[in-house]
């Protein structure tokens, strides 16, 4: 099984590249974050044809977005009745299906990115990001899964590695301490850092490369905001992980890359 998570950043504007990456990496299931499309208009037409005949999806206009595209029977949508911090700013979304007799649990989340100030005195996006992840902990503690997977667009680099300079990031959002220990205690409500498991914390890992650096790639100032998490019993299964770092050289490109979890 492949599961890839991406986001995006407008899924009508770059279902060329969803199709690119398709056949690329021929997954089973893509999650895809900050679609930015409101339901009426999702291209669900458009999505068929590249084989995924299963879709769940949440979206508003300009904003945000997230949906589960399979190319597999998908059973109980469950996020429907949760409403982080108060919201219907269509940030989740999650499904448990069957897959070769073993059920699986699926959320894919698009986290607040927190705006640029890490105050959530003087900022309220920051705190709105805080909150979030503080929920988001509390949820996953009293809702213990099994045969679980969690990814999306987490807007927090949490190790030194994720970032292209720890000491230089520390005051920036996505990398502050509050942050990364918020991430940490919901991780550990029961869950593994998959991409971790494959690639080890010493060495560095991006998924993010922002738009204001025009050579990105010769500078490298990278981010790991993307990240794809299994539960416990799902180790022994984790193959491969891959992260598609060539699509940020594609024409009219998202600032971030696929990330790829394959499981035998």
């Amino acid at each position: 099984m492949r599961i890839i998570s991406w986001n995006i950043n407008s899924l009508r504007l770059r279902l060329p590249l969803l199709k690119q990456l398709v056949e690329l990496a021929n997954p089973d299931i893509l999650c895809l974050q900050e679609t930015k499309v409101p339901d009426p208009l999702f291209p669900r037409s458009e999505i068929e044809l590249l084989g995924f005949h299963n879709c769940l999806f949440k979206g508003m206009k300009s904003y945000n977005g997230v949906c589960i595209l399979s190319k597999h029977p998908l059973g109980y949508h469950v996020s429907n009745t949760i409403q982080w911090c108060g919201k219907s700013d269509c940030r989740h979304i999650s499904v448990q299906f069957n897959y070769k007799n073993k059920k699986i649990n699926l959320h894919n989340f698009y986290i607040p990115a927190g705006g640029d100030e890490p105050d959530p005195t003087i900022n309220p996006k920051f705190k709105h990001k805080l909150d979030f992840l503080t929920e988001t902990k509390e949820w996953f503690s009293q809702n213990k899964e099994t045969s679980s997977i969690l990814v999306g667009d987490f807007n927090i680099a949490p190790l030194e590695n994720d970032v292209w300079n720890h000491k230089q990031l520390l005051k920036i959002v996505s990398h502050t301490p509050i942050e990364t220990e918020k991430l940490n205690q919901w991780l550990h409500t029961g869950y593994i850092d998959a991409m971790r498991e494959i690639i080890p914390p010493h060495e560095k890992l991006y998924t993010w490369w922002s738009y204001r650096n025009r050579n990105w790639e010769k500078s490298n100032r990278g981010r790991r905001l993307d990240h794809l998490w299994i539960s416990p019993d799902l180790r022994s299964h984790l193959k491969t992980i891959q992260v598609f770092k060539e699509a940020r050289n594609w024409d009219k490109p998202s600032d971030h890359v696929p990330i790829m979890l394959e499981l035998k």
